[in-house]
């Protein structure tokens, strides 16, 4: 192709000279006879079709040179042969699209280029679906004076509490949530997530309901993981819910199997914390999972009405950037926990465990003890994607913390040397589905503690629910809920609830969720007999909620 676009640009030239040769050879026989005007505007045109062809020939010179030079550069090697059925333009012509994977496909991009999407083009996903606004409605038949979350333990007033007698009405949007997931892909086998989640369930020392409403914010949840997939495992740090969570299928973070319920404080007998950890998880295969996490410490100390008999100390109020008003334990490690799961296609199933140690300093030593437990969890679809039945329980010495009405973990000697008290927790659920637009749970729960206490002399008692506490007032209401605390030791041995209720989806399209939501609960409280004898409390709570998630899919 190059030879004939060489040899083309030179017969056009002659072309060109032999016609400029023959415009101008007729005119001299004829000039001779014309006049000299005539003579002159032939002269004139000649001219100005000889200053023509002279601007086209210098042109057509320049691409000849420039023929030429390309004809002297090293050559690049012939294009591959056409697919079948692709036909190849004329040279010169306009190409058409290429064909997908065809000749003439431009490569694909590399990695750090094909992710040039998401927010700001910076290749990660932004998603806020987990966001929503809520107003509740709550009711108590005992005034708890709480918000959204319940206290189920000691917020349930004994009949010599004035509050005992009285109802609670309040409405709250604290429980209102901002949410952020940021995901980034680095490779298809390796990925990055951060989880960001908040909401107003706190209250500054200038909190009120009276006028402006203003609480403020708090940290639920805020981690980061690394997930490799060619290796089937995942790193994880961060605030996030415990590894003994239960959750609803594998270990995946934001899969954790949480109670449906409006209240805050879930239900009893649900096994939970939000706890800064580091956590690693190992898959093998699709239906096996193993993780282990080291997760903070802290532990609820029972001290009882009488003071050790020996200098201790286990536990101080918070200093730099802690809360002055509460008291932290002085924790040697964190708490361990394991978990190991299987998905065999039909349910999930969970067994775990947990290793706890507590400190205190009693007689100008360190005194360290172990405690811990272990238990099991299970999803069962009875009825695939309409009905679940769930279960799980936790068993062991000093795991009060990791229950919903938040027992106490340990309880002092007179010597000073902390005692971790024995426990149980367990829950079993239904969840329903009966159709796309509408949720149904029922759960029913307990907590329960062992009597953990000691005696000096017959008559000095320590401990928790040592039977020598009084409780001799706790059945006659007292003048004032500060008088009603004496002579009503009332530690609390088991807390067992039902409760149950409905979520449905008014709306749920391209503009978001708007959810409706009620639930109903009944609590008893028992305590440990002591002088006075043993007696309980209870409490009714009715719930509503409108939830509206702007960003849901």
């Amino acid at each position: 192709m190059i030879g004939e676009r060489n040899i083309a640009p030179k017969r056009v030239i002659g072309h060109l000279i032999l016609g400029l040769a023959c415009a101008v050879l007729p005119v001299s026989a004829p000039a001779q006879t014309v006049g000299n005007d005539q003579i002159k505007q032939l002269q004139d045109q000649i001219r100005k079709i000889q200053r023509e062809y002279q601007s086209q020939i210098r042109g057509l010179q320049k691409q000849l040179d420039d023929l030429k030079a390309a004809q002297t550069a090293p050559k690049t090697p012939p294009p591959p042969p056409a697919a079948p059925g692709l036909a190849v333009p004329p040279p010169g012509g306009i190409l058409p699209p290429p064909v997908p994977g065809g000749p003439g496909t431009p490569p694909p991009p590399p990695a750090a280029v094909a992710a040039k999407h998401g927010i700001f083009g910076t290749g990660i996903d932004v998603s806020m679906a987990n966001s929503y606004i809520e107003a509740a409605s709550i009711f108590r038949t005992r005034n708890e004076t709480a918000d959204i979350s319940s206290n189920f333990n000691t917020g349930i007033p004994m009949p010599n509490n004035p509050n005992y007698h009285l109802s609670e009405f309040r409405e709250s949007a604290h429980q209102s949530r901002l949410a952020l997931l940021a995901q980034g892909s680095v490779n298809e086998d390796t990925k990055l997530d951060g989880y960001f989640e908040t909401d107003f369930q706190s209250a500054g020392t200038t909190s009120n309901s009276v006028e402006s409403n203003s609480y403020t914010l708090r940290l639920r949840q805020a981690y980061a993981t690394l997930d490799k997939r060619d290796w089937g495992t995942y790193f994880l740090g961060g605030q996030v819910w415990s590894l003994l969570t239960m959750f609803k299928e594998d270990m995946t973070p934001r899969q954790e199997n949480i109670p449906l319920t409006i209240d805050g404080q879930y239900a009893v007998g649900f096994t939970w914390l939000r706890n800064p950890q580091v956590r690693v998880v190992q898959h093998f295969g699709n239906m096996f999972a193993a993780g282990l996490a080291l997760e903070s410490p802290q532990a609820v100390v029972f001290s009882g009405p009488n003071a050790p008999l020996a200098p201790t100390t286990f536990s101080n109020p918070g200093g730099m950037l802690l809360n002055p008003l509460v008291n932290y334990s002085t924790d040697i490690g964190p708490d361990v926990t394991a978990k190991f799961t299987v998905d065999p296609g039909w349910g999930h199933f969970e067994l775990y465990g947990l290793g706890r140690a507590f400190r205190s300093r009693a007689s100008f030593s360190n005194r360290t003890i172990f405690g811990g437990g272990g238990g099991a969890g299970a999803i069962f679809p009875v009825v695939p994607k309409l009905l679940d039945l769930q279960a799980d329980f936790l068993i062991g010495d000093g795991i009060g913390r990791y229950g919903t009405v938040g027992l106490p973990d340990v309880a002092v000697k007179p010597t000073g040397v902390l005692v971790p008290i024995p426990e149980l927790q367990a829950l079993v659920g239904l969840v329903g589905h009966p159709t796309d637009y509408i949720d149904l749970y029922a759960y029913a729960g307990l907590e329960q503690a062992s009597q953990t206490s000691f005696t000096v002399n017959g008559t000095l008692p320590f401990g928790y629910g040592n039977p020598l506490y009084n409780n001799t007032a706790c059945l006659h209401e007292a003048a004032s809920v500060t008088a009603a605390a004496t002579n009503c030791a009332a530690n609390t041995s088991r807390v067992w609830q039902v409760t149950g209720g409905f979520w449905w989806d008014v709306y749920k399209g391209d503009f978001g969720r708007l959810r409706v939501g009620g639930q109903g609960s009944y609590t008893e409280r028992q305590v440990f007999a002591g002088i006075g004898g043993g007696p309980n409390t209870n409490e009714g709570i009715f719930m509503a909620s409108l939830r509206y998630y702007p960003f849901a899919p």
